[in-house]
């Protein structure tokens, strides 16, 4: 787990991991449905990181207190996220539904305000100004051409309902470790997956998984999805809830959708427009702006030393 003073350095892993996710979900889905997919990917996270707190010898039970909040923000960040975007990406190109999910951090910041009483600053200000732009810039054509369709309006609600799991836990915090927590949400997340699979996608339970048959294309994205974005960012990214606002936390990630719409284009061949690149521009400008150290005020000399 990370040291004091590297957030900066778990904000970049975080938004690395989430963003190169995109593509790598979009390859599954070629050949695994998108319940059995999240069902797969969330419960072999937890078995993961399962592993990995028992290795490090950090406790696997919630305290009885802890089990509401845990639980009710893992489904909105986790589940409810996850299942979201399975269905966005298959009814929206991959480039366009990581920029209308990143809708999250500006939904953050409206919601940390009421719920947890978090001030604008001038940095966050600035964040949340540069941000809104380059999402209006990425936005705008799609509303214009008509093509904010169905899938797009998934993408949305995920954004939205990620933004909300976050305030949430900051809201009711709890003393279990982060890899504690994740793995909880990832074991329910994984269990509505699979009641999911078993209800709207039967033929595949009654025909059997072939993963004899996949392609290595399929092997290598789901596991990345696996152990980067469902075990080693969730587990980063409560870390770093325990120690940095949630709104500066969720600005810093608008770099996760410049990283998306670049591996969607070097990985599924997408082609971005002008406003994709003036979008993103000014997304990582916010990102810069939040994660910036701020300035230190010089300091006095002291007083009563003799020259």
């Amino acid at each position: 787990m990370p040291r004091r003073g590297l957030e900066p350095l778990a904000i970049l892993l975080v938004a690395l991991c989430w963003g190169l996710n995109w593509p790598a979900v979009r390859t599954v889905l070629n050949e695994i449905p998108p319940w059995t997919l999240r069902a797969i990917g969330m419960g072999s996270g937890a078995l993961f990181l399962f592993a990995l707190a028992r290795l490090t010898g950090k406790r696997c039970r919630l305290a009885r207190g802890e089990w509401l909040p845990v639980l009710g923000s893992g489904f909105l960040s986790i589940t409810a996220f996850n299942l979201l975007l399975s269905f966005a990406q298959l009814a929206a190109p991959t480039s366009r539904a990581v920029i209308v999910t990143f809708t999250m951090p500006i939904w953050t910041i409206i919601f940390a305000r009421p719920v947890l009483g978090e001030r604008l600053d001038r940095r966050r200000w600035t964040g949340l100004a540069a941000g809104s732009l380059g999402l209006a810039c990425l936005g705008w054509p799609l509303v214009q051409s008509g093509s904010f369709g169905y899938g797009l309006v998934l993408a949305l609600l995920a954004g939205m309902s990620w933004a909300l799991g976050t305030v949430v836990i900051k809201r009711f915090p709890v003393a279990a470790p982060p890899i504690t927590m994740t793995l909880w949400q990832l074991i329910a997340g994984a269990l509505v997956a699979a009641a999911g699979a078993a209800l709207f996608e039967p033929q595949l339970l009654r025909a059997g998984l072939d993963p004899a048959g996949w392609h290595a294309s399929t092997w290598v994205g789901l596991g990345y999805h696996i152990v980067f974005s469902q075990a080693l960012a969730f587990l980063l990214w409560y870390w770093l809830l325990a120690r940095m606002p949630a709104g500066t936390v969720a600005l810093a990630l608008l770099l996760v959708p410049a990283i998306g719409v670049v591996s969607s284009v070097l990985l599924l061949a997408e082609r971005p427009t002008l406003a994709d690149m003036l979008g993103l521009v000014l997304m990582t400008t916010a990102a810069a702006a939040v994660m910036l150290p701020a300035r230190q005020p010089a300091r006095e000399p002291r007083a009563g030393v003799a020259g």
